[in-house]
């Protein structure tokens, strides 16, 4: 049921990237006197077609992992004298220009409406107050103390522990000081203390920026309450449901969620004695963790489960109708240049290539945002259109960076175009490419299950 879930959350999220993506090639080509023929949402034998009166074929296809709009082009198909003026390569090179950026385009003022729409509802963030610094940990050796609320990173404001975890991971890679401002009560002045780093997290495939400058949120308790349980994993097959609070692991009592994690990551293999309520009735449940191994090599138990959302010390921000279009556009512009740096840092090592993401890491976490209702999907859907929007920016042949990048030395060559042996040649290199970061992010996905 949950892989039925993560599928249909999945086809919806890019059902909708990929229309506004299409649409927006659409609009513009139609602008620009192109006659379209085809806009196909999914690859693939057509599921549903119908036609308008410009002759345009609209299809839902079988394979919903991408998309494209098909028109006239005498490159692809002899063309009638009559409708010559109405192909697209016989447009300028601005208007080829025009409909090709479209496409990612589209796919960034969609995040903006849609973070606009996020901010106009208000939203409620954690404080970022410092709960727990780990000794001779870079936060402990930097004089960060116990409930210090982190005002900004690098001159970057962070009004929760969101916007703070957003900053840190613009640093992965980092070496030299970190700079963050610090304010220990809110009647004192805030003071700023440098964290000094060393290719920071550059070899963690999923790096955690919190756990590692070792700093931990200032949160309540949280109960050891089950919120989510893996099919065939360990606490699937010893009976524990969603629900279930824990009471105590072989005699030993749990209070909270932490330390429940931290018994069973230390049982692996072992036959455990759990003892849970439900329905207002004690019960006791035997449960073997499973085996995990760690990016260091050590095994750790694991059985598959995840804990229930809990209530948390809230702040809320509102905005007006423009503050939150202001906000909408700075998040965009935020999130496109962090997502561009993190390809950057990957490519040079910085950052680790199994924090590569695919299909399938996308259908999880669509399914799981869903869950945690519209805003937190909203949020999910925007970030999703706006690394759709960049990688299509990307100079890579076939992809629209790609003939972008051959209509730009189409204009500094006075209008004549690279041979169609040498786009050709390039094209066959950049799906080669593609491929390989296809290839390379469904393997990570495949890991990660």
């Amino acid at each position: 049921m949950q892989w039925i879930q993560a599928l249909l959350a999945l086809i919806v999220t890019l059902g909708i990237l990929i229309s506004i993506h299409e649409f927006g090639h659409f609009w513009v080509a139609r602008r620009c006197g192109v006659k379209v023929l085809r806009f196909s949402v999914g690859f693939g034998k057509p599921l549903w077609r119908t036609q308008d009166r410009q002759g345009t074929e609209y299809t839902l296809a079988a394979i919903p992992l991408g998309g494209y709009v098909r028109m006239l082009d005498e490159r692809e198909a002899p063309v009638p004298v009559e409708l010559q003026a109405q192909a697209f390569n016989r447009q300028s090179v601005g208007k080829r220009i025009a409909i090709v950026a479209a496409g990612p385009l589209a796919n960034f003022l969609l995040a903006i409406f849609v973070y606009w729409l996020v901010f106009l509802q208000g939203i409620q963030v954690t404080p970022p107050v410092i709960g727990k610094v780990i000794p001779d940990s870079p936060a402990a050796q930097a004089g960060l103390q116990i409930q210090d609320e982190i005002l900004a990173v690098e001159g970057e404001a962070t009004p929760s522990w969101q916007e703070v975890s957003l900053k840190l991971i613009a640093h992965l890679g980092h070496t030299g000081p970190l700079t963050l401002s610090v304010q220990s009560h809110p009647d004192q002045a805030p003071q700023e203390v440098q964290i000094q780093v060393q290719r920071w997290l550059a070899d963690q495939s999923q790096p955690d920026p919190l756990a590692g400058l070792g700093i931990q949120p200032d949160l309540p308790p949280i109960p050891a309450i089950l919120g989510k349980i893996q099919a065939q994993g360990a606490a699937a097959q010893a009976g524990l449901q969603v629900g279930d609070h824990i009471l105590s692991v072989d005699q030993t009592q749990v209070e909270t969620w932490p330390q429940f994690v931290e018994l069973i990551r230390a049982s692996a293999g072992q036959v455990l004695q759990v003892e849970i309520m439900r329905d207002q009735q004690v019960q006791s449940l035997s449960l073997i963790p499973a085996s995990k191994p760690t990016e260091e090599g050590v095994s750790v138990g694991y059985i598959g489960a995840g804990v229930a959302p809990f209530e948390t010390q809230k702040r809320t921000l509102d905005y007006s109708l423009f503050g939150a279009l202001g906000a909408a556009v700075a998040k965009t512009v935020e999130m496109s240049q962090l997502t561009l740096a993190s390809i950057g840092k990957m490519l040079t090592g910085l950052i680790a290539p199994e924090n590569l993401s695919g299909p399938i890491t996308i259908a999880k976490v669509a399914s799981e945002s869903a869950t945690y209702g519209l805003q937190s999907f909203l949020s999910f859907l925007a970030y999703v259109s706006i690394s759709l929007g960049v990688l299509n920016l990307l100079p890579i042949p076939v992809l629209d960076g790609g003939h972008l990048a051959f209509y730009l030395v189409e204009a500094l060559r006075g209008g004549r175009p690279l041979s169609e042996r040498t786009q050709e040649a390039a094209s066959r290199l950049g799906l080669a490419v593609l491929a390989s970061l296809m290839l390379m992010a469904f393997y990570f996905d495949l890991m990660r299950l």
